[in-house]
């Protein structure tokens, strides 16, 4: 099967498994790698320039950019006669009455990129297969890194890629859905963050993609990857992390830490502070990162300010909806040797409470 989609846990080596699929793929083979994130583009064509630098017919795209490049622009008139995309709007939106141009276009004539997704489905069907046939004569394979990133109206694109000459492999975590490329919109709701693994399951039930299950983190202890696996219940039929990371310190796994010992505890072991968002976390007078901002990063050690919902799912079990979860996740597993929560009462739960103690406290004072 041509169509492939890598389910691939927190640090598997995603990104530099497209950069390996690229550089051993034929010099002449004219492929597109996709990704929603500027951050991940960088980190592509970097990585592509190292390892590929030879294969001249490899390109980085923003989403939105090819939808711009290969769909608005040159098949706009097709759907209005004369009109052109003459720029990207990425924060405005069209009246909620706007019909016609004024729906997909500002004033300016740039297009709205809530509605760029729709503008470029509709525009396929308008250009009665002209479109598509434009792509498959451009490229041979077009790889999609961060594919749960995808949302709305892009499940519609990517339903007739699959139908397409060109192969498509797609790579990503939806336990790390927490962006979206059209987060108002009420299109394929279903699909939404978490919910992209309805929409791989469905398709690979019908022959149209193939799935492939990568489980091994080379970031995480494995006390990290078994707690990670805890935050969604077994109904989303996720494998087990399975953990390549054998590095042995004098503080792995996960952890309760009391509100009274956090000062110390991020004295002591310089964890990167997480919280879900600017409203979390006032409590504590610490250097945070937001759960979504800190996406793709690695860490040694973080300590993590929880929600309630947090708190709640780890004193009692009591399992988060999905976009929290997702959230959490994401936290979670940006440790390579150790994760602290901060929760003053354990409840139901076994992960233990760190307490300083005098020779810890010595021990790691003289490393500094």
């Amino acid at each position: 099967m041509a169509n492939h989609l890598t389910l691939a846990v927190a640090g598997s080596r995603k990104t530099q498994g497209i950069v390996e699929h690229c550089a051993s793929a034929s010099p002449e083979r004219r492929v597109l790698v996709l990704t929603y994130t500027q951050a991940n583009q960088e980190e592509l064509i970097s990585r592509l320039k190292r390892y590929a630098g030879d294969h001249h017919h490899v390109e980085v795209m923003g989403w939105f950019t090819f939808l711009l490049r290969h769909f608005a622009r040159p098949f706009l008139p097709f759907k209005f006669a004369g009109r052109r995309v003459l720029g990207f709007n990425f924060d405005g939106r069209p009246h909620r009455m706007a019909k016609g141009i004024g729906r997909f276009l500002d004033s300016s004539g740039a297009a709205y990129g809530c509605e760029l997704g729709r503008l470029a489905h509709e525009l396929i069907a308008e250009s009665k297969g002209a479109l598509l046939r434009r792509l498959e004569c451009i490229y041979d394979e077009i790889l999609i890194d961060e594919v749960q990133d995808l949302s709305a109206h892009d499940w519609e694109i990517i339903d007739v890629l699959l139908h397409s000459s060109i192969d498509i492999r797609m790579v990503g975590d939806i336990r790390q859905s927490v962006l979206a490329t059209n987060p108002r919109s009420s299109k394929n709701a279903q699909y939404s963050y978490a919910g992209a693994i309805k929409w791989a399951r469905d398709r690979h039930a019908k022959g149209l993609l193939e799935i492939v299950e990568s489980v091994t983190t080379w970031r995480c202890h494995a006390a990290i990857a078994k707690f990670s696996d805890s935050i969604f219940d077994s109904s989303w039929m996720f494998p087990e992390t399975q953990s390549k990371n054998e590095v042995v310190t004098e503080h792995d796994g996960v952890f309760l830490v009391s509100t009274e010992h956090v000062a110390e505890y991020v004295r002591i072991f310089r964890p990167q502070c997480l919280r879900h968002s600017v409203s979390s976390g006032k409590a504590f007078d610490l250097d945070y990162l937001n759960f979504k901002v800190s996406k793709g990063m690695t860490y040694e050690r973080v300590l993590i300010v929880p929600t309630a919902p947090i708190t709640k799912f780890v004193a009692s079990g009591t399992y988060l909806e999905s976009n929290a979860a997702s959230s959490f996740y994401v936290a979670v597993t940006r440790a390579k040797q150790s994760v602290a929560i901060v929760l003053d009462t354990a409840g139901t739960s076994t992960l233990p409470f760190w307490r300083p103690s005098a020779a810890t406290t010595e021990a790691m004072s003289l490393k500094q």
